[in-house]
């Protein structure tokens, strides 16, 4: 019991944040593409076991923001909604949550999913590659975390389905809840993605082991930087 207690901490933490421009999935809800005011409770439920089942995870892996194609609507970082849903041909859901009650948080009747989101939910290509890459390389889906240093969704203005570069005071705010993941789960060894989320690591003291961004033409080079972080610790 101590364990989940410290994690609702956790998660109280995460719902009291509120900002402009920053969706939070485990706080907020969206009338034009959620499904009503029980997508938040969805996706807090979802990250509740996500962290209960990787209690004695040993690895972290860190992106820069949470994006609105992945854990806005899974409320799980670098996690889509499709991989939830089951609709993903390669990521089994419970590789993520194990057996749970598996629903979607957005609306598939909004007029701001396209006919393929309606059918299967939000798909982020980046999410495909790491959940990819860690499950080839033997790495078991539970003794990772993956985190974001910003943790919430930073949007553009006037436009929720959309993704920008979190504000040096956002990172100043997201740090924190970082440092208090390390403290639910002490011990891991910190991987950050992308050089972006190594720079900010090392700009706030964060010790951490450095992959290629999957993005931009680099998910060969993140498959290697894996299988060669991994290879020598397997």
């Amino acid at each position: 019991m101590e364990g989940i207690m410290e994690i609702n901490t956790f998660l109280y933490k995460l719902q009291s944040y509120h900002s402009e421009q920053v969706f939070n999935p485990w706080r907020d809800f969206d009338t034009s593409c959620d499904i009503g005011p029980q997508a938040p409770v969805i996706r807090s439920a979802n990250l509740r076991r996500y962290l209960e089942l990787r209690a004695d995870a040993h690895y972290l892996f860190i992106a820069e923001a949470l994006g609105y194609q992945g854990g806005h609507f899974s409320g799980i970082a670098i996690t889509s909604e499709r991989i939830l849903l089951g609709h993903h041909p390669d990521v089994e859901p419970k590789s993520v949550l194990g057996e749970w009650d598996y629903r979607r948080t957005s609306d598939a009747s909004s007029a701001m999913l396209n006919n393929t989101q309606r059918l299967k939910g939000f798909n982020e290509p980046t999410d495909t590659v790491v959940w990819n890459a860690l499950n080839s390389h033997g790495l078991a889906s539970f003794d990772v975390i993956l985190w974001n240093i910003f943790p919430f969704h930073p949007y553009k203005a006037g436009n929720l389905l959309t993704n920008r570069t979190p504000s040096p005071s956002e990172l100043d705010v997201g740090i924190e809840y970082a440092r208090m993941l390390l403290e639910l789960r002490p011990g891991m060894k910190i991987v950050a993605i992308g050089q972006k989320a190594a720079t900010t690591l090392s700009r706030y003291g964060v010790e951490c082991m450095a992959v290629p961004h999957p993005s931009m033409g680099g998910a060969n080079r993140f498959r290697a930087a894996v299988a060669q972080l991994l290879g020598g610790e397997m």
